[in-house]
């Protein structure tokens, strides 16, 4: 019998926790979903034995979900095959596109808390499902039968660790590596990326410190989200040990962190305005620079400096993907830690990312910190990222954004706001350069807030009046829901 919990596919994929929605029953009824999209779209006619791939990430119960999708999948007719250990997220999309498929499953919930988990369809274009598709997905849900039939057998295994890292290696100059004698400290995370990344960074005979490089679904009493409050310790071990960065990814290894020379965690916004810098400067690549709404404004500014065009999407690598596949990219990111790269797939890569700023340090020949200053120098201005979180029931959140929709804020700071952009969620500028924006998490049950500004005083004063303007307009929804009904005067 089926579990007849609520599935829905959010901005990367369908994430629930482990035993209340994320049951065997339901990963039954979503694999077959993706199934019905797969023989209605790939495998037809003469592409009816494609491969469809599986894999998962580190997670509890990731591989034995992962195990019973592919029996699933086998027992509709596809031709599949499962990954012989957890695998990057970026690796099963390479494979995808790396012949002739109908795609990929990956079990994984990222970043989220250790009882989460998740899968994401990977399209054969090697990045993550666009909206349409992912539709098409959830319309084929209310056409499962009833009992979802699986075979018993084991799944054919498959490992495209090699061919992926090869593709690696052609993006990223490893001799320029090799010669820099950089240190590195590498945080693994209890992720996906251990095997992967410290194997090609060996490769270049660097000095490598390797932690938490080993299977853990509790992810060490932390979670697998590489930002500052869980990678303490490699903060720590790079200042100690004098190394020349430290170096992250999340979960499934499609995100990554790092750490500057003195031991600092350096924002995603940075890294991508770096690494554009990179490309463009020693790599003598071009393209356009696309980013969410989210994310810096300073790659404006480097877009202009560049004569490159700047591309805004809303948040989800799935739309980054899409420009990508359709657009001369040099480089499209997000504030959340995704990055690719020209001639690479549509899908963020967090192996590929950690590589990249190596090969940077090493082609600048300073320390990360200083190149870093040395780019606010040359384009003369400071930015300032501030980000909360708004922790409302569904029901608040829903009135809430209905309310703002009606009633748009219009001031802040006791100034008229110069616009607000609705391409998602609610983008509230003060100017072209100082902003903030709202919108719910596609991930998490929580309304995002995020800001940027040129100072970090009015960027601060900008959070604080919001902040003060919403938790006035959700006291007046709880007044208005204590207020005694008007009794009727009918007779």
């Amino acid at each position: 019998m089926t579990d007849n919990q609520p599935i829905r596919f959010g901005t990367d994929g369908w994430r629930a926790i482990i035993a209340d929605q994320f049951t065997f029953a339901n990963v039954e009824r979503v694999s077959y979903a993706i199934g019905l999209y797969i023989k209605d779209t790939y495998a037809t006619g003469h592409d009816s034995d494609i491969p469809v791939f599986v894999g998962y990430d580190t997670r509890f119960l990731a591989d034995k979900f992962a195990a019973r999708s592919a029996q699933v999948l086998s027992q509709m007719g596809l031709n599949v095959k499962l990954s012989s250990r957890d695998i990057p997220t970026p690796c099963i999309a390479w494979a995808s596109q790396a012949e002739p498929s109908g795609g990929a499953l990956q079990f994984t919930a990222s970043h989220n808390p250790p009882e989460y988990c998740g899968v994401k369809y990977i399209p054969p274009y090697g990045g993550p499902a666009t909206t349409g598709i992912t539709a098409g997905i959830m319309d084929n849900l209310k056409h499962c039968p009833d009992e979802i039939l699986y075979k018993h057998e084991e799944p054919v295994r498959f490992d495209p660790s090699a061919p992926y890292m090869e593709a690696i290696r052609k993006l990223v100059d490893m001799e320029k590596i090799k010669a820099s004698g950089l240190k590195v400290a590498y945080d693994a995370l209890y992720s996906t990326s251990r095997g992967y990344l410290d194997k090609l960074i060996r490769e270049c005979g660097l000095t490598l410190n390797i932690m938490h490089n080993v299977r853990d679904p509790l992810f060490g009493g932390g979670m697998p989200e590489p930002k500052p409050e869980y990678l303490k310790e490699l903060m720590a071990t790079v200042d100690a040990g004098r190394f020349d960065l430290g170096i992250a990814t999340d979960g499934d290894s499609d995100r990554f962190a790092v750490i500057d020379d003195r031991g600092y965690f350096m924002t995603p916004n940075q890294l991508l305005c770096l690494l554009t810098m990179h490309l463009y400067k020693n790599h003598g690549m071009r393209g356009a620079i696309v980013r969410t709404v989210a994310t810096s404004h300073m790659l404006d500014l480097l877009a202009a400096k560049y004569e490159l065009e700047i591309i805004e999407t809303p948040v989800g690598f799935k739309y980054i993907g899409e420009k990508m596949r359709t657009a001369d990219v040099l480089i499209g990111g997000e504030e959340s830690g995704g990055v690719s790269i020209k001639g690479h797939i549509p899908e963020k890569d967090g192996i590929l990312a950690n590589l990249l700023v190596i090969e940077m340090i090493a082609y600048e020949g300073k320390p990360l910190s200083k190149i870093w200053l040395e780019l606010e120098a040359d384009l003369g201005t400071k930015f300032f990222q501030r980000r909360g979180d708004l922790h409302l029931t569904d029901a608040v959140q829903k009135r809430l954004l209905t309310h703002l929709d009606k009633h748009p804020i219009t001031h802040l700071i006791g100034e008229k706001l110069s616009r607000i952009d609705d391409k998602d969620g609610l983008k509230l500028y003060h100017d072209q350069d100082n902003w903030l924006l709202i919108r719910p998490s596609g991930t998490e049950p929580v309304i995002r807030v995020s800001g940027e500004g040129t100072s970090a005083e009015l960027i601060d004063q900008l959070m604080v009046d919001f902040k003060s303007q919403i938790e006035n307009i959700i006291s007046g929804f709880e007044a208005a829901g204590k207020r005694p009904a008007r009794a009727s005067t009918r007779k």
